[in-house]
């Protein structure tokens, strides 16, 4: 993890609010007030600035005035933990105990680090007879008066959204204090919300070293676990949580994660079930059960999960958006009326917001109303862009020394010296692209078992690129050259062993990453008889395909249609190199010509494979099996050529698209 330069305004906002401080503590209110609200002006709508505009308003007995202004700071940073607090010591002010300890409550959900609100929490509750309540915040007290200041602070800051001034302390701190499991769980919570997984868990593992019996860090390190697709490392950690509480509902919860992960659905329902008859809040449940019916096949039961997690939270994006990606799912008037007034409101939240207009942008589409859905599909990925860290230039500066370091002599050198194993068939491509067809149609071989979009080549790659400066070179794939012969052994081994959890006996097993195109030269050297196949679709299909899809995660590069054109460039040259440098060892397939000759391609398939024809494979729609795609319910259909020229309905606005892919835009690729 590292922090961001300071921001010129945040350093300006600093050094003004420090002064307003220092007037507060010499009580002179009105120069304060004065200095609070000249601070407002040069940064409007300012959270650290309206915050102490309220605060010398209240201190100079200006109390009406503080609450119109922690409302108007309310309406911009409603998640701010500390308005709530100056919210309760106005009411306390004017002798309202009642509002007071309503908003001093709220501070507390919001920031658990303020001592001074769960001080009045515990004198309110007990002035009210709520003497459990009382003695409950009475706890919270005592608990954040053992803790050394520094870490205080440093969960304020991270309640408040100040991650890297949260994560100077931290540091500052543990190296004094090397072993302080508390202020490690805090920079592992950093490192999630800054998506740095590999050092929370490495935190995390580091915590629990020090406090086997920390349930909290077991938990949050399950958590990370999964978040990182180790799905049978969580589960393992969940069984311990579930050990220690079997009735607890987030250990509960991560445990049925951790079987979605290892394709276990029916446990998971199972969870989820019983859950729900134990939930006030029940849409996230729903969605779950959701997700799992639609990946067991069973759209019937998914489509009525997803209609109650939407009435359970009407403005949850996610669950209508989960409707629009079965893909098959047409929506009613008043169900298109409802999305467009919850995706108008102020009060959505920005993450509903883009759920509603991917949602929004295919349920017009499949009316044929097809220049209000591109607003609504340009305007979603504007929204789910700006939370994106993606950099194309990044990304290309690493693939492009690929073709350095990955030469043909690189290769050629180094042939054979991995795992012999020729269980492994590779599918991949960009997503959208037609890889869950190919996976059906080979899943459907009595040899061959389908699994996942498996993190484990990802995770490899991770390994051995180490622990990364921000704005130095990467050291992957450089690193390569570094490896001995008998490291290539142990890296396939290794993939092997890690994958074998996610298989059930078959000779032949399927990875569809699509990403793994970026690594087809480790992934020779590791597993030199594994199967690859390149799952190619034409240009603008695909690229615009990708634009309407809402991922769940990764695949940052979709949210942009100049970004998508130069990720589907740089592939088509990565994969021209590989099959130069690679000759033999990747079978390119079409999705266009796999529609039009399924019979011809799917023998051409098999036989890449070294598998012998099987009917089943024609239909591969009747297979009975776990897909956890988008193309989920598209894939349990015969094959059809819809979507094939389905972007030629959005060609007046897809100009950029075009002009970005170049030669590539009709489709030559």
């Amino acid at each position: 993890m590292a922090s961001t330069q300071s921001d010129p305004l945040e350093s300006r906002v600093e050094a003004d609010s420090r002064r307003v401080r220092e007037l507060l503590e010499r009580r002179e209110f009105g120069a304060a007030l004065e200095a609070a609200r000249a601070l407002l002006e040069s940064a409007p709508d300012h959270r650290d600035a309206l915050y102490l505009v309220a605060v010398t308003q209240r201190y100079g007995g200006r109390v009406a005035d503080a609450l119109r202004t922690l409302a108007q700071l309310e309406a911009k940073h409603p998640e701010f933990g500390r308005l709530y607090q100056e919210r309760g010591h106005c009411y306390r002010a004017v002798g309202e105990p009642a509002a007071a300890l309503a908003a001093y409550g709220r501070a507390v959900a919001a920031n658990g680090s303020l001592a001074a609100s769960w001080r009045a929490v515990a004198e309110l509750s007990r002035a009210a007879g709520l003497e459990a309540d009382a003695r409950a915040a009475e706890a919270e007290v005592a608990r954040l008066a053992r803790l050394p200041p520094a870490v205080v602070a440093a969960s304020g800051m991270i309640a408040e959204g100040d991650l890297h001034a949260a994560e100077r302390v931290l540091r500052r701190f543990l190296q004094t204090n090397v072993s302080h499991v508390d202020a490690m769980r805090l920079l592992a919570q950093i490192g999630v919300r800054l998506e740095v997984l590999d050092d929370a868990e490495f935190l995390l593992e580091s915590a629990l070293a020090f406090e086997p019996a920390n349930v909290a860090v077991r938990y949050e390190y399950a958590s990370v676990l999964a978040q990182r697709h180790k799905h049978a490392l969580a589960l393992a950690e969940a069984e311990k949580l579930l050990a220690i509480d079997p009735a607890n509902r987030a250990f509960r919860i991560v445990h049925a994660n951790a079987c979605v992960g290892l394709g276990r659905q029916q446990d998971a329902l199972d969870t989820f079930r019983a859950l729900l008859d134990e939930s006030a809040q029940k849409a996230d449940l729903y969605l779950s059960i959701g997700h799992a019916e639609k990946t067991l096949g069973r759209q019937g039961e998914a489509i009525r999960a997803y209609r109650l997690a939407a009435d359970a939270r009407p403005a949850f994006g996610d669950a209508y958006w989960s409707l629009a990606n079965l893909k098959t799912y047409r929506f009613e008037d008043a169900e298109i009326e409802q999305m467009r007034r919850h995706e108008a409101a102020d009060s959505t939240a920005p993450v509903d917001r883009y759920h509603l207009c991917f949602a929004l942008g295919k349920a017009l589409e499949d009316r044929g109303e097809y220049e209000e859905s591109f607003r609504f599909y340009e305007r979603g990925n504007a929204l789910k862009k700006r939370e994106c860290k993606y950099s194309a230039d990044a990304l290309e500066r690493t693939l492009r020394q690929q073709f350095e370091v990955c030469s043909a002599a690189f290769l050629r050198e180094r042939a054979g010296s991995g795992d012999p194993d020729p269980a492994p068939i590779f599918v991949v491509g960009l997503p959208r692209a037609g890889s869950t067809l190919i996976e059906q149609i080979l899943a459907s071989h009595s040899k061959v078992e389908g699994t996942a979009e498996l993190a484990e080549i990802p995770q490899i790659v991770q390994r051995l690129a180490g622990r990364e400066l921000k704005d130095g070179p990467p050291r992957y794939p450089a690193v390569l050259r570094e490896l001995e012969r008998g490291d290539w052994r142990a890296l396939g081994e290794r993939y092997l062993a890690e994958t074998r959890v996610y298989r059930s006996g078959a000779p032949f097993f399927i990875d569809k990453m699509p990403n793994n195109f970026r690594h087809l030269g480790l992934i020779s050297l590791i597993l030199p008889n594994a199967k690859i196949i390149d799952a190619r679709r034409d240009a603008m299909a695909c690229c615009f395909s990708n634009f309407k899809q809402l991922f769940a995660a990764g695949q940052e590069f979709t949210y942009g249609l100049e970004d998508i054109a130069r990720y589907y460039r740089i592939y088509v040259e990565l994969m021209d190199h590989w099959e130069s440098v690679l000759p033999g060892r990747i079978l390119r397939v079409r999705h266009e010509e796999l529609v039009e000759d399924l019979e011809g391609q799917v023998r051409r398939l098999l036989a890449f494979c070294g598998l012998d024809f099987e009917p089943a494979c024609l239909e591969f729609h009747r297979q009975a099996r776990s897909v956890r795609t988008a193309s989920s319910e598209q894939v349990r259909r015969p094959i059809n050529r819809d979507g094939i020229d389905q972007w030629r309905h959005y060609e007046p606005w897809l100009g950029p698209l075009a002009a970005a892919l170049g030669d590539l835009a009709p489709g030559c690729a």
